[in-house]
């Protein structure tokens, strides 16, 4: 364990974790997450993730702010112009709704950074939730996963 210089005494601790300390699980045909962070209590996760070519997300409203950063590949929202491309950086407020895609063209696995805030309510045509994404569901479906694919106990910040 690491001494803290005196200077130092009281302010608190940085939490890190290597990039193979935590596993990527399939979640499901076509994407792969790792979660990094999790906060039930304020209703955080932070996730990477990973997109096969051709993955279509369910389409979904999110109840809290989303930050994502993209670091290789390309995917888009279907109902907007723009493509995130590595490096590009989105804000998503809380209330906008889309349909994550990453076009069968792409040529390598897209990979993102998410910071969530609140949950995904994945709609249908209709507008009706039929399925919620929140802090709780992440962290219960990770550890599960983990643990079917031999991964005991997950070093997850905020676990």
């Amino acid at each position: 364990m690491t001494t803290m210089p005196p200077a130092l005494a009281g302010i608190p601790h940085v939490t890190h974790r290597s990039e193979n300390e935590l596993p990527f699980v399939d979640f499901m045909e076509g994407l792969a997450v790792q979660l990094l962070q999790v906060d039930i209590e304020s209703g955080l996760w932070v996730v990477r993730a990973r997109f096969a070519p051709g993955l279509t997300l369910p389409r979904h409203k999110h109840t809290g702010e989303v930050f994502a950063l993209t670091f290789s590949g390309s995917w888009k929202y279907l109902e907007y112009p723009e493509v995130n491309t590595a490096g590009s950086y989105l804000f998503e407020p809380a209330g906008a709704v889309h349909t994550l895609h990453a076009p069968a063209t792409n040529t390598e696995t897209t990979e993102a950074w998410f910071a969530i805030r609140g949950a995904n309510l994945n709609v249908n045509e209709a507008g009706e939730v039929e399925s919620v994404w929140d802090a709780g569901f992440i962290r219960d479906t990770y550890l599960a996963l983990c643990k079917e694919a031999g991964h005991s106990n997950p070093n997850v910040i905020g676990l």
